[in-house]
């Protein structure tokens, strides 16, 4: 089992380091745990029924992520690598409160 764990945060560093080099900036790693695959997968000539999930936060060009994805698709211990894009959520900026003029709105209630 220790093997595994240095096996996983070793895949994990390459990873990370992986993104470092193409210019992106790492903000969340988190882990999601071992779960069973919803199906088999077959990758580098190795039958998978688990795998462990995780998720990495990070913030990149667009254009390194084909590179990125054909670089962790050689990966021996990566079995589905997928990158999806999170959409940030624009919020408007307040104004403020925008004062009532109570005269005005009794009068047209005359």
């Amino acid at each position: 089992m220790a093997w595994r764990l240095a096996e996983t945060a070793a895949t994990l560093r390459r990873t990370v380091e992986a993104l470092l080099e193409r210019g992106a900036v790492v903000r969340n790693l988190e882990n999601l745990g071992e779960r069973k695959l919803p199906y088999k997968i077959v990758k580098h000539d190795q039958h998978h029924l688990k795998g462990g999930y995780f998720l990495i936060d990070f913030d990149s060009a667009p254009i390194i992520i084909t590179n990125l994805l054909d670089h962790l698709k050689r990966d021996i211990d990566i079995i589905r690598p997928s990158v999806l894009r999170h959409r940030i959520q624009r919020t408007e900026e307040c104004i403020g409160i925008i004062p009532v003029n109570y005269v005005e709105e009794l009068q047209k209630k005359k």
